[in-house]
């Protein structure tokens, strides 16, 4: 297993229009991210990274969205995301999209947005699979230095522990994408046909997790069942029987 954390310099894409079928891919993210904004409740949303900012969260009901990123048009707030600008506890929304595959220590990155996420908030990360048809392609040296390929890529489940160590619990996985062919039609056939069966070498992923908090002294509850006290040593006489 590789490490989580690198010190190679990494190329960020800003823009869909960066990576290879990138199109296809953000409206793939698109779709589930629909589904999941009605179910998205609170006052403040924060989408990280230029991707992420691209992406339409108009059927979420979180009215006031912060953008976030260095070079994206579309960004209010201009940043690093290893130090957000924001209080503790700030948003109950954060979306992350594809930014874990281009990010040189993610581990602190999730604690930096887990610092601005309140309790109970969704977090939303998106990636590639290393185990996958594109994460395969990666080892092609025609594609080691070109994105997506160019990234770093973690499979759902190392995501996933990583969200358990931080307290999330990981409430939707959706494993997809196991044949990304040129033709849509041979693709869309495939995926419907057998795609369900293979999901574990889905090319994309979609994780929804929620910030979860458990006090270190389990709270007692205020109500309690009153005890009967009885005198002791005392004869009780049955009338009508002789003592």
């Amino acid at each position: 297993m590789k490490p989580a954390r690198t010190s190679r310099r990494l190329e960020k894409p800003h823009s869909w229009h960066q990576l290879q079928k990138g199109q296809w891919v953000a409206q793939s993210i698109q779709a589930r991210l629909d589904e999941w904004c009605p179910r998205l409740f609170g006052y403040h949303m924060l989408k990280l990274g230029g991707l992420s900012c691209e992406l339409a969260s108009c059927m979420c009901n979180i009215q006031h969205q912060v953008h976030l990123d260095t070079e994206n048009v579309l960004r209010t707030v201009t940043a690093d995301p290893y130090e957000l600008p924001f209080l503790e506890k700030s948003f109950d929304v954060v979306l992350m999209t594809h930014l874990l595959d281009y990010c040189n220590d993610p581990h602190r990155l999730l604690r930096e947005v887990d610092r601005v996420m309140i309790d109970d908030g969704y977090l939303i990360v998106t990636g590639y699979n290393p185990i996958s048809l594109t994460g395969v392609s990666s080892l092609l040296p025609w594609n080691k230095h070109h994105l997506p390929w160019s990234g770093r890529m973690f499979t759902p489940n190392r995501i996933r522990d990583w969200l358990g160590l931080l307290n999330y619990q990981v409430i939707h996985t959706d494993c997809y994408a196991v044949f990304p062919h040129r033709i849509p039609l041979l693709g869309t056939w495939l995926e419907n046909s057998i795609g369900e069966r293979l999901q574990l070498f889905g090319s994309l992923y979609f994780i929804v997790a929620r910030k979860r908090t458990y006090p270190l002294k389990p709270i007692k509850p205020h109500w309690h069942l009153k005890r009967r006290f009885y005198p002791l040593g005392v004869n009780y006489k049955v009338y009508g029987e002789d003592s």
